[in-house]
């Protein structure tokens, strides 16, 4: 039986198989997968060219579950100009003098341009409830507090696409293993990488809650099966190719008359 990727119903997270892959041939699949990125570039153009909606694809996962490589393949035919990245790990001291969402509104990109989030608003109730930062009243109100702020981005034209990479735990030991052997990736190695998988189990917990609690019609979730890293790029690629091509967007009709224009 196939394995939902968008999310409009309540969710266990064993149900969902890291591994599956609906059967795909790899490279078959990759190519695909540079077909869907190549009509990202041109959905981009005309989604610069109208400035009339705003993309945000907004990446939440375990350590290690490709929130950086997902979003570097499916933008890579993408105009540099047309991107906007944000990264929300600890907030800062001015961040943490605001409301939660402040850091997060302001990174909300224009019309016209695609944004990233590497996590994102949901750490507020992913880490700050694992590791107890906040009590149970004070994040769990914020589930409320998430879906009325999505809802008026939703209402003001910006198109959330919500990816939660769900990899294994084993997965995750051998891709920090290989961060751990290979000199050139272990710059991306932390202690905290330890930390927060050492209460796995706690986490899945967390992001279930997260994803039944914030899965709604205007910004639904996404569940990635990641343990292939090429089948987790062809279903984050597919999805913005049809939420961009959802838009029906036609090339603006320029502003004066063109054929009384003459260049000399």
């Amino acid at each position: 039986m196939a394995q939902p990727i968008r999310i409009d119903s309540r969710i266990w997270l064993r149900d969902f198989n890291p591994d599956y892959h609906e059967g795909l041939d790899k490279e078959r699949t990759r190519e695909k997968t540079e077909k869907l990125c190549l009509r990202i570039g041109e959905l981009q153009h005309l989604l610069y060219a109208n400035h009339r909606h705003s993309v945000i694809l907004l990446f939440q996962g375990m350590d290690a579950s490709g929130k950086d490589g997902a979003g570097k393949r499916v933008l890579e035919h993408v105009t540099p100009a047309g991107i906007e990245t944000a990264n929300f790990k600890t907030p800062s001291a001015d961040e943490l003098a605001h409301d939660f969402l402040w850091r997060i509104h302001k990174a909300v990109p224009r019309r016209g341009n695609i944004g990233v989030f590497n996590r994102s608003q949901y750490e507020d109730v992913l880490v700050v409830r694992v590791l107890k930062l906040q009590p149970r009243e004070v994040w769990s109100a914020r589930y409320a507090q998430i879906n009325a702020f999505e809802k008026i981005l939703a209402g003001n034209n910006v198109i959330q696409l919500k990816f939660f990479l769900h990899i294994s735990k084993d997965e995750q030991a051998r891709r920090l293993k290989a961060r751990l052997n290979d000199p050139a990736k272990n710059w991306k190695f932390e202690m905290s990488d330890l930390e927060m998988r050492a209460h796995w189990s706690e986490f899945q917990k967390a992001y279930e809650d997260a994803i039944n609690c914030c899965s709604t019609s205007w910004a639904p979730w996404h569940i990635v099966p990641a343990n292939h890293k090429w089948y987790r790029d062809y279903v984050v690629a597919r999805t913005v190719v049809d939420a961009l091509e959802k838009l029906k967007t036609k090339w603006p009709k320029p502003r004066v008359d063109l054929s009384k224009i003459k260049i000399k």
